[in-house]
């Protein structure tokens, strides 16, 4: 198990799915954290269940395209536990199965504005306790739909992609001063659709399932990861044991995008 002990971490979408598991594998590991998310009732039962294993955490209602409420994520983390060590950008949104000409204007401006300025945001205020400390590890949640073209997914894949290349620039400018960036790139993971499930019919739900599940299928390993399995890898990126890695995309995706196949699962 990575060794977290004494670091603080804020891990942002944390109420369900990837950031759940995130953080808390982190507070398993000895991390103190902040659970943030825009669904408070999902992000206060994450802190109780920290809780109850032992563990130290606060929760924090923020939306990360809004920059009054990550200064008060940065602020609040800090302000209850002295420091901030590590940053997992993981909120994000998708963007609907559309092509760009069916794309509105707002609702792609939505997805970039949570998926790529939360990132940016949440970054540009943890950067100067990082840089006073000369040590801090950022994470940034991407996606295989980063990586490649994914049928009818313009305004997601358009917001991972820049994730992934904002990653590295932050590389440059910030690994000579201690502060290593890497991204994470999930295939396909088991969150029964994490958000997008309150979106959709019972019918609706059931075929976005189905579709996933077929198309995990055709990947290499053959199914759908569990978030805990994005969980250890991200644990062991902001560990000390992995103190050489940055700049790095992670593809944690069961092989997806060495083969990816689409085929009938995106019908």
């Amino acid at each position: 198990m990575a060794d977290l002990t004494g670091k603080v971490a804020i891990v942002t979408g944390s109420g369900n799915g990837i950031g759940r598991a995130t953080v808390m594998k982190m507070a398993a590991s000895g991390a103190k954290v902040t659970v943030s998310d825009v669904l408070v009732e999902d992000g206060q039962k994450v802190v109780e269940e920290i809780k109850a294993l032992g563990g130290e955490a606060i929760f924090v209602e923020a939306d990360v395209s809004n920059e009054d409420h990550v200064k008060n994520l940065i602020d609040t983390t800090v302000a209850t536990y002295g420091r901030l060590d590590i940053l997992v950008n993981n909120a994000g949104v998708g963007g609907g199965q559309l092509r760009t000409h069916e794309i509105d204007l707002a609702d792609f401006m939505r997805v970039m504005a949570i998926n790529v300025g939360g990132t940016f945001l949440c970054t540009k205020y943890a950067l100067p306790h990082f840089l006073k400390q000369k040590d801090g590890r950022i994470i940034n949640i991407a996606s295989t739909y980063g990586l490649i073209g994914a049928p009818k997914a313009a305004a997601y894949c358009a917001s991972k992609g820049a994730i992934i290349n904002y990653t590295r620039q932050l590389t440059v400018d910030y690994a000579p001063e201690g502060i290593r960036t890497n991204a994470i790139c999930p295939g396909y993971i088991d969150t029964s659709l994490g958000r997008r499930r309150s979106t959709l019919s019972d019918d609706a739900l059931v075929a976005a399932i189905a579709r996933r599940e077929k198309a995990a299928a055709m990947q290499p390993l053959g199914r759908q990861a569990q978030p805990i399995e994005v969980a250890n890898v991200a644990a062991f990126i902001v560990s000390d044991e992995a103190s050489f890695m940055t700049g790095s995309i992670v593809t944690v995706d069961g092989g997806c995008v060495t083969t990816f196949n689409y085929g009938e699962a995106s019908n």
